[in-house]
């Protein structure tokens, strides 16, 4: 589960699992990697504004707002639509513009982890 964790999404994982002779649903799979502290969606994965907004607790134009102002880099889908990668999150999160960043600094981290995901090497120190 540990090897294919990073690179593909719980129902990618459930049918390599199978072809293996392990049968696991994908509810279960991504509550396992929840608590192994990865992220359910692959690092090469992107979130919509809603998605964004629907982890942080705050409402879908904030974040929009956010992306509007260029304080969160995202690429445009459509005339009101926005595509938000994962490492722009990671940015984000980590140099937050200094108006929000009493805010940013308030979001629980293991949401932070979730969204951008984590690599080893911040799930060893």
């Amino acid at each position: 589960l540990e090897e294919m964790a990073e690179m593909y999404t719980p129902e990618q994982i459930v049918f390599r699992l199978k072809r293996r002779g392990y049968y696991r649903t994908v509810s279960a799979v991504k509550n396992k990697l929840y608590s192994l502290g990865y992220s359910t969606r692959p690092v090469l994965d992107n979130y919509s504004c809603r998605e964004v907004a629907k982890n942080l607790c705050v409402p879908p134009t904030t974040v929009v707002n956010w992306v509007r102002q260029g304080w969160l880099k995202a690429k445009k889908r459509c005339a009101n639509r926005y595509q938000v990668k994962s490492r722009d999150l990671k940015r984000f999160f980590n140099n937050p513009p200094q108006p929000i960043k009493h805010r940013i600094a308030a979001i629980d981290p293991q949401v932070v982890r979730y969204l951008v995901g984590s690599s080893r090497q911040d799930r060893c120190s």
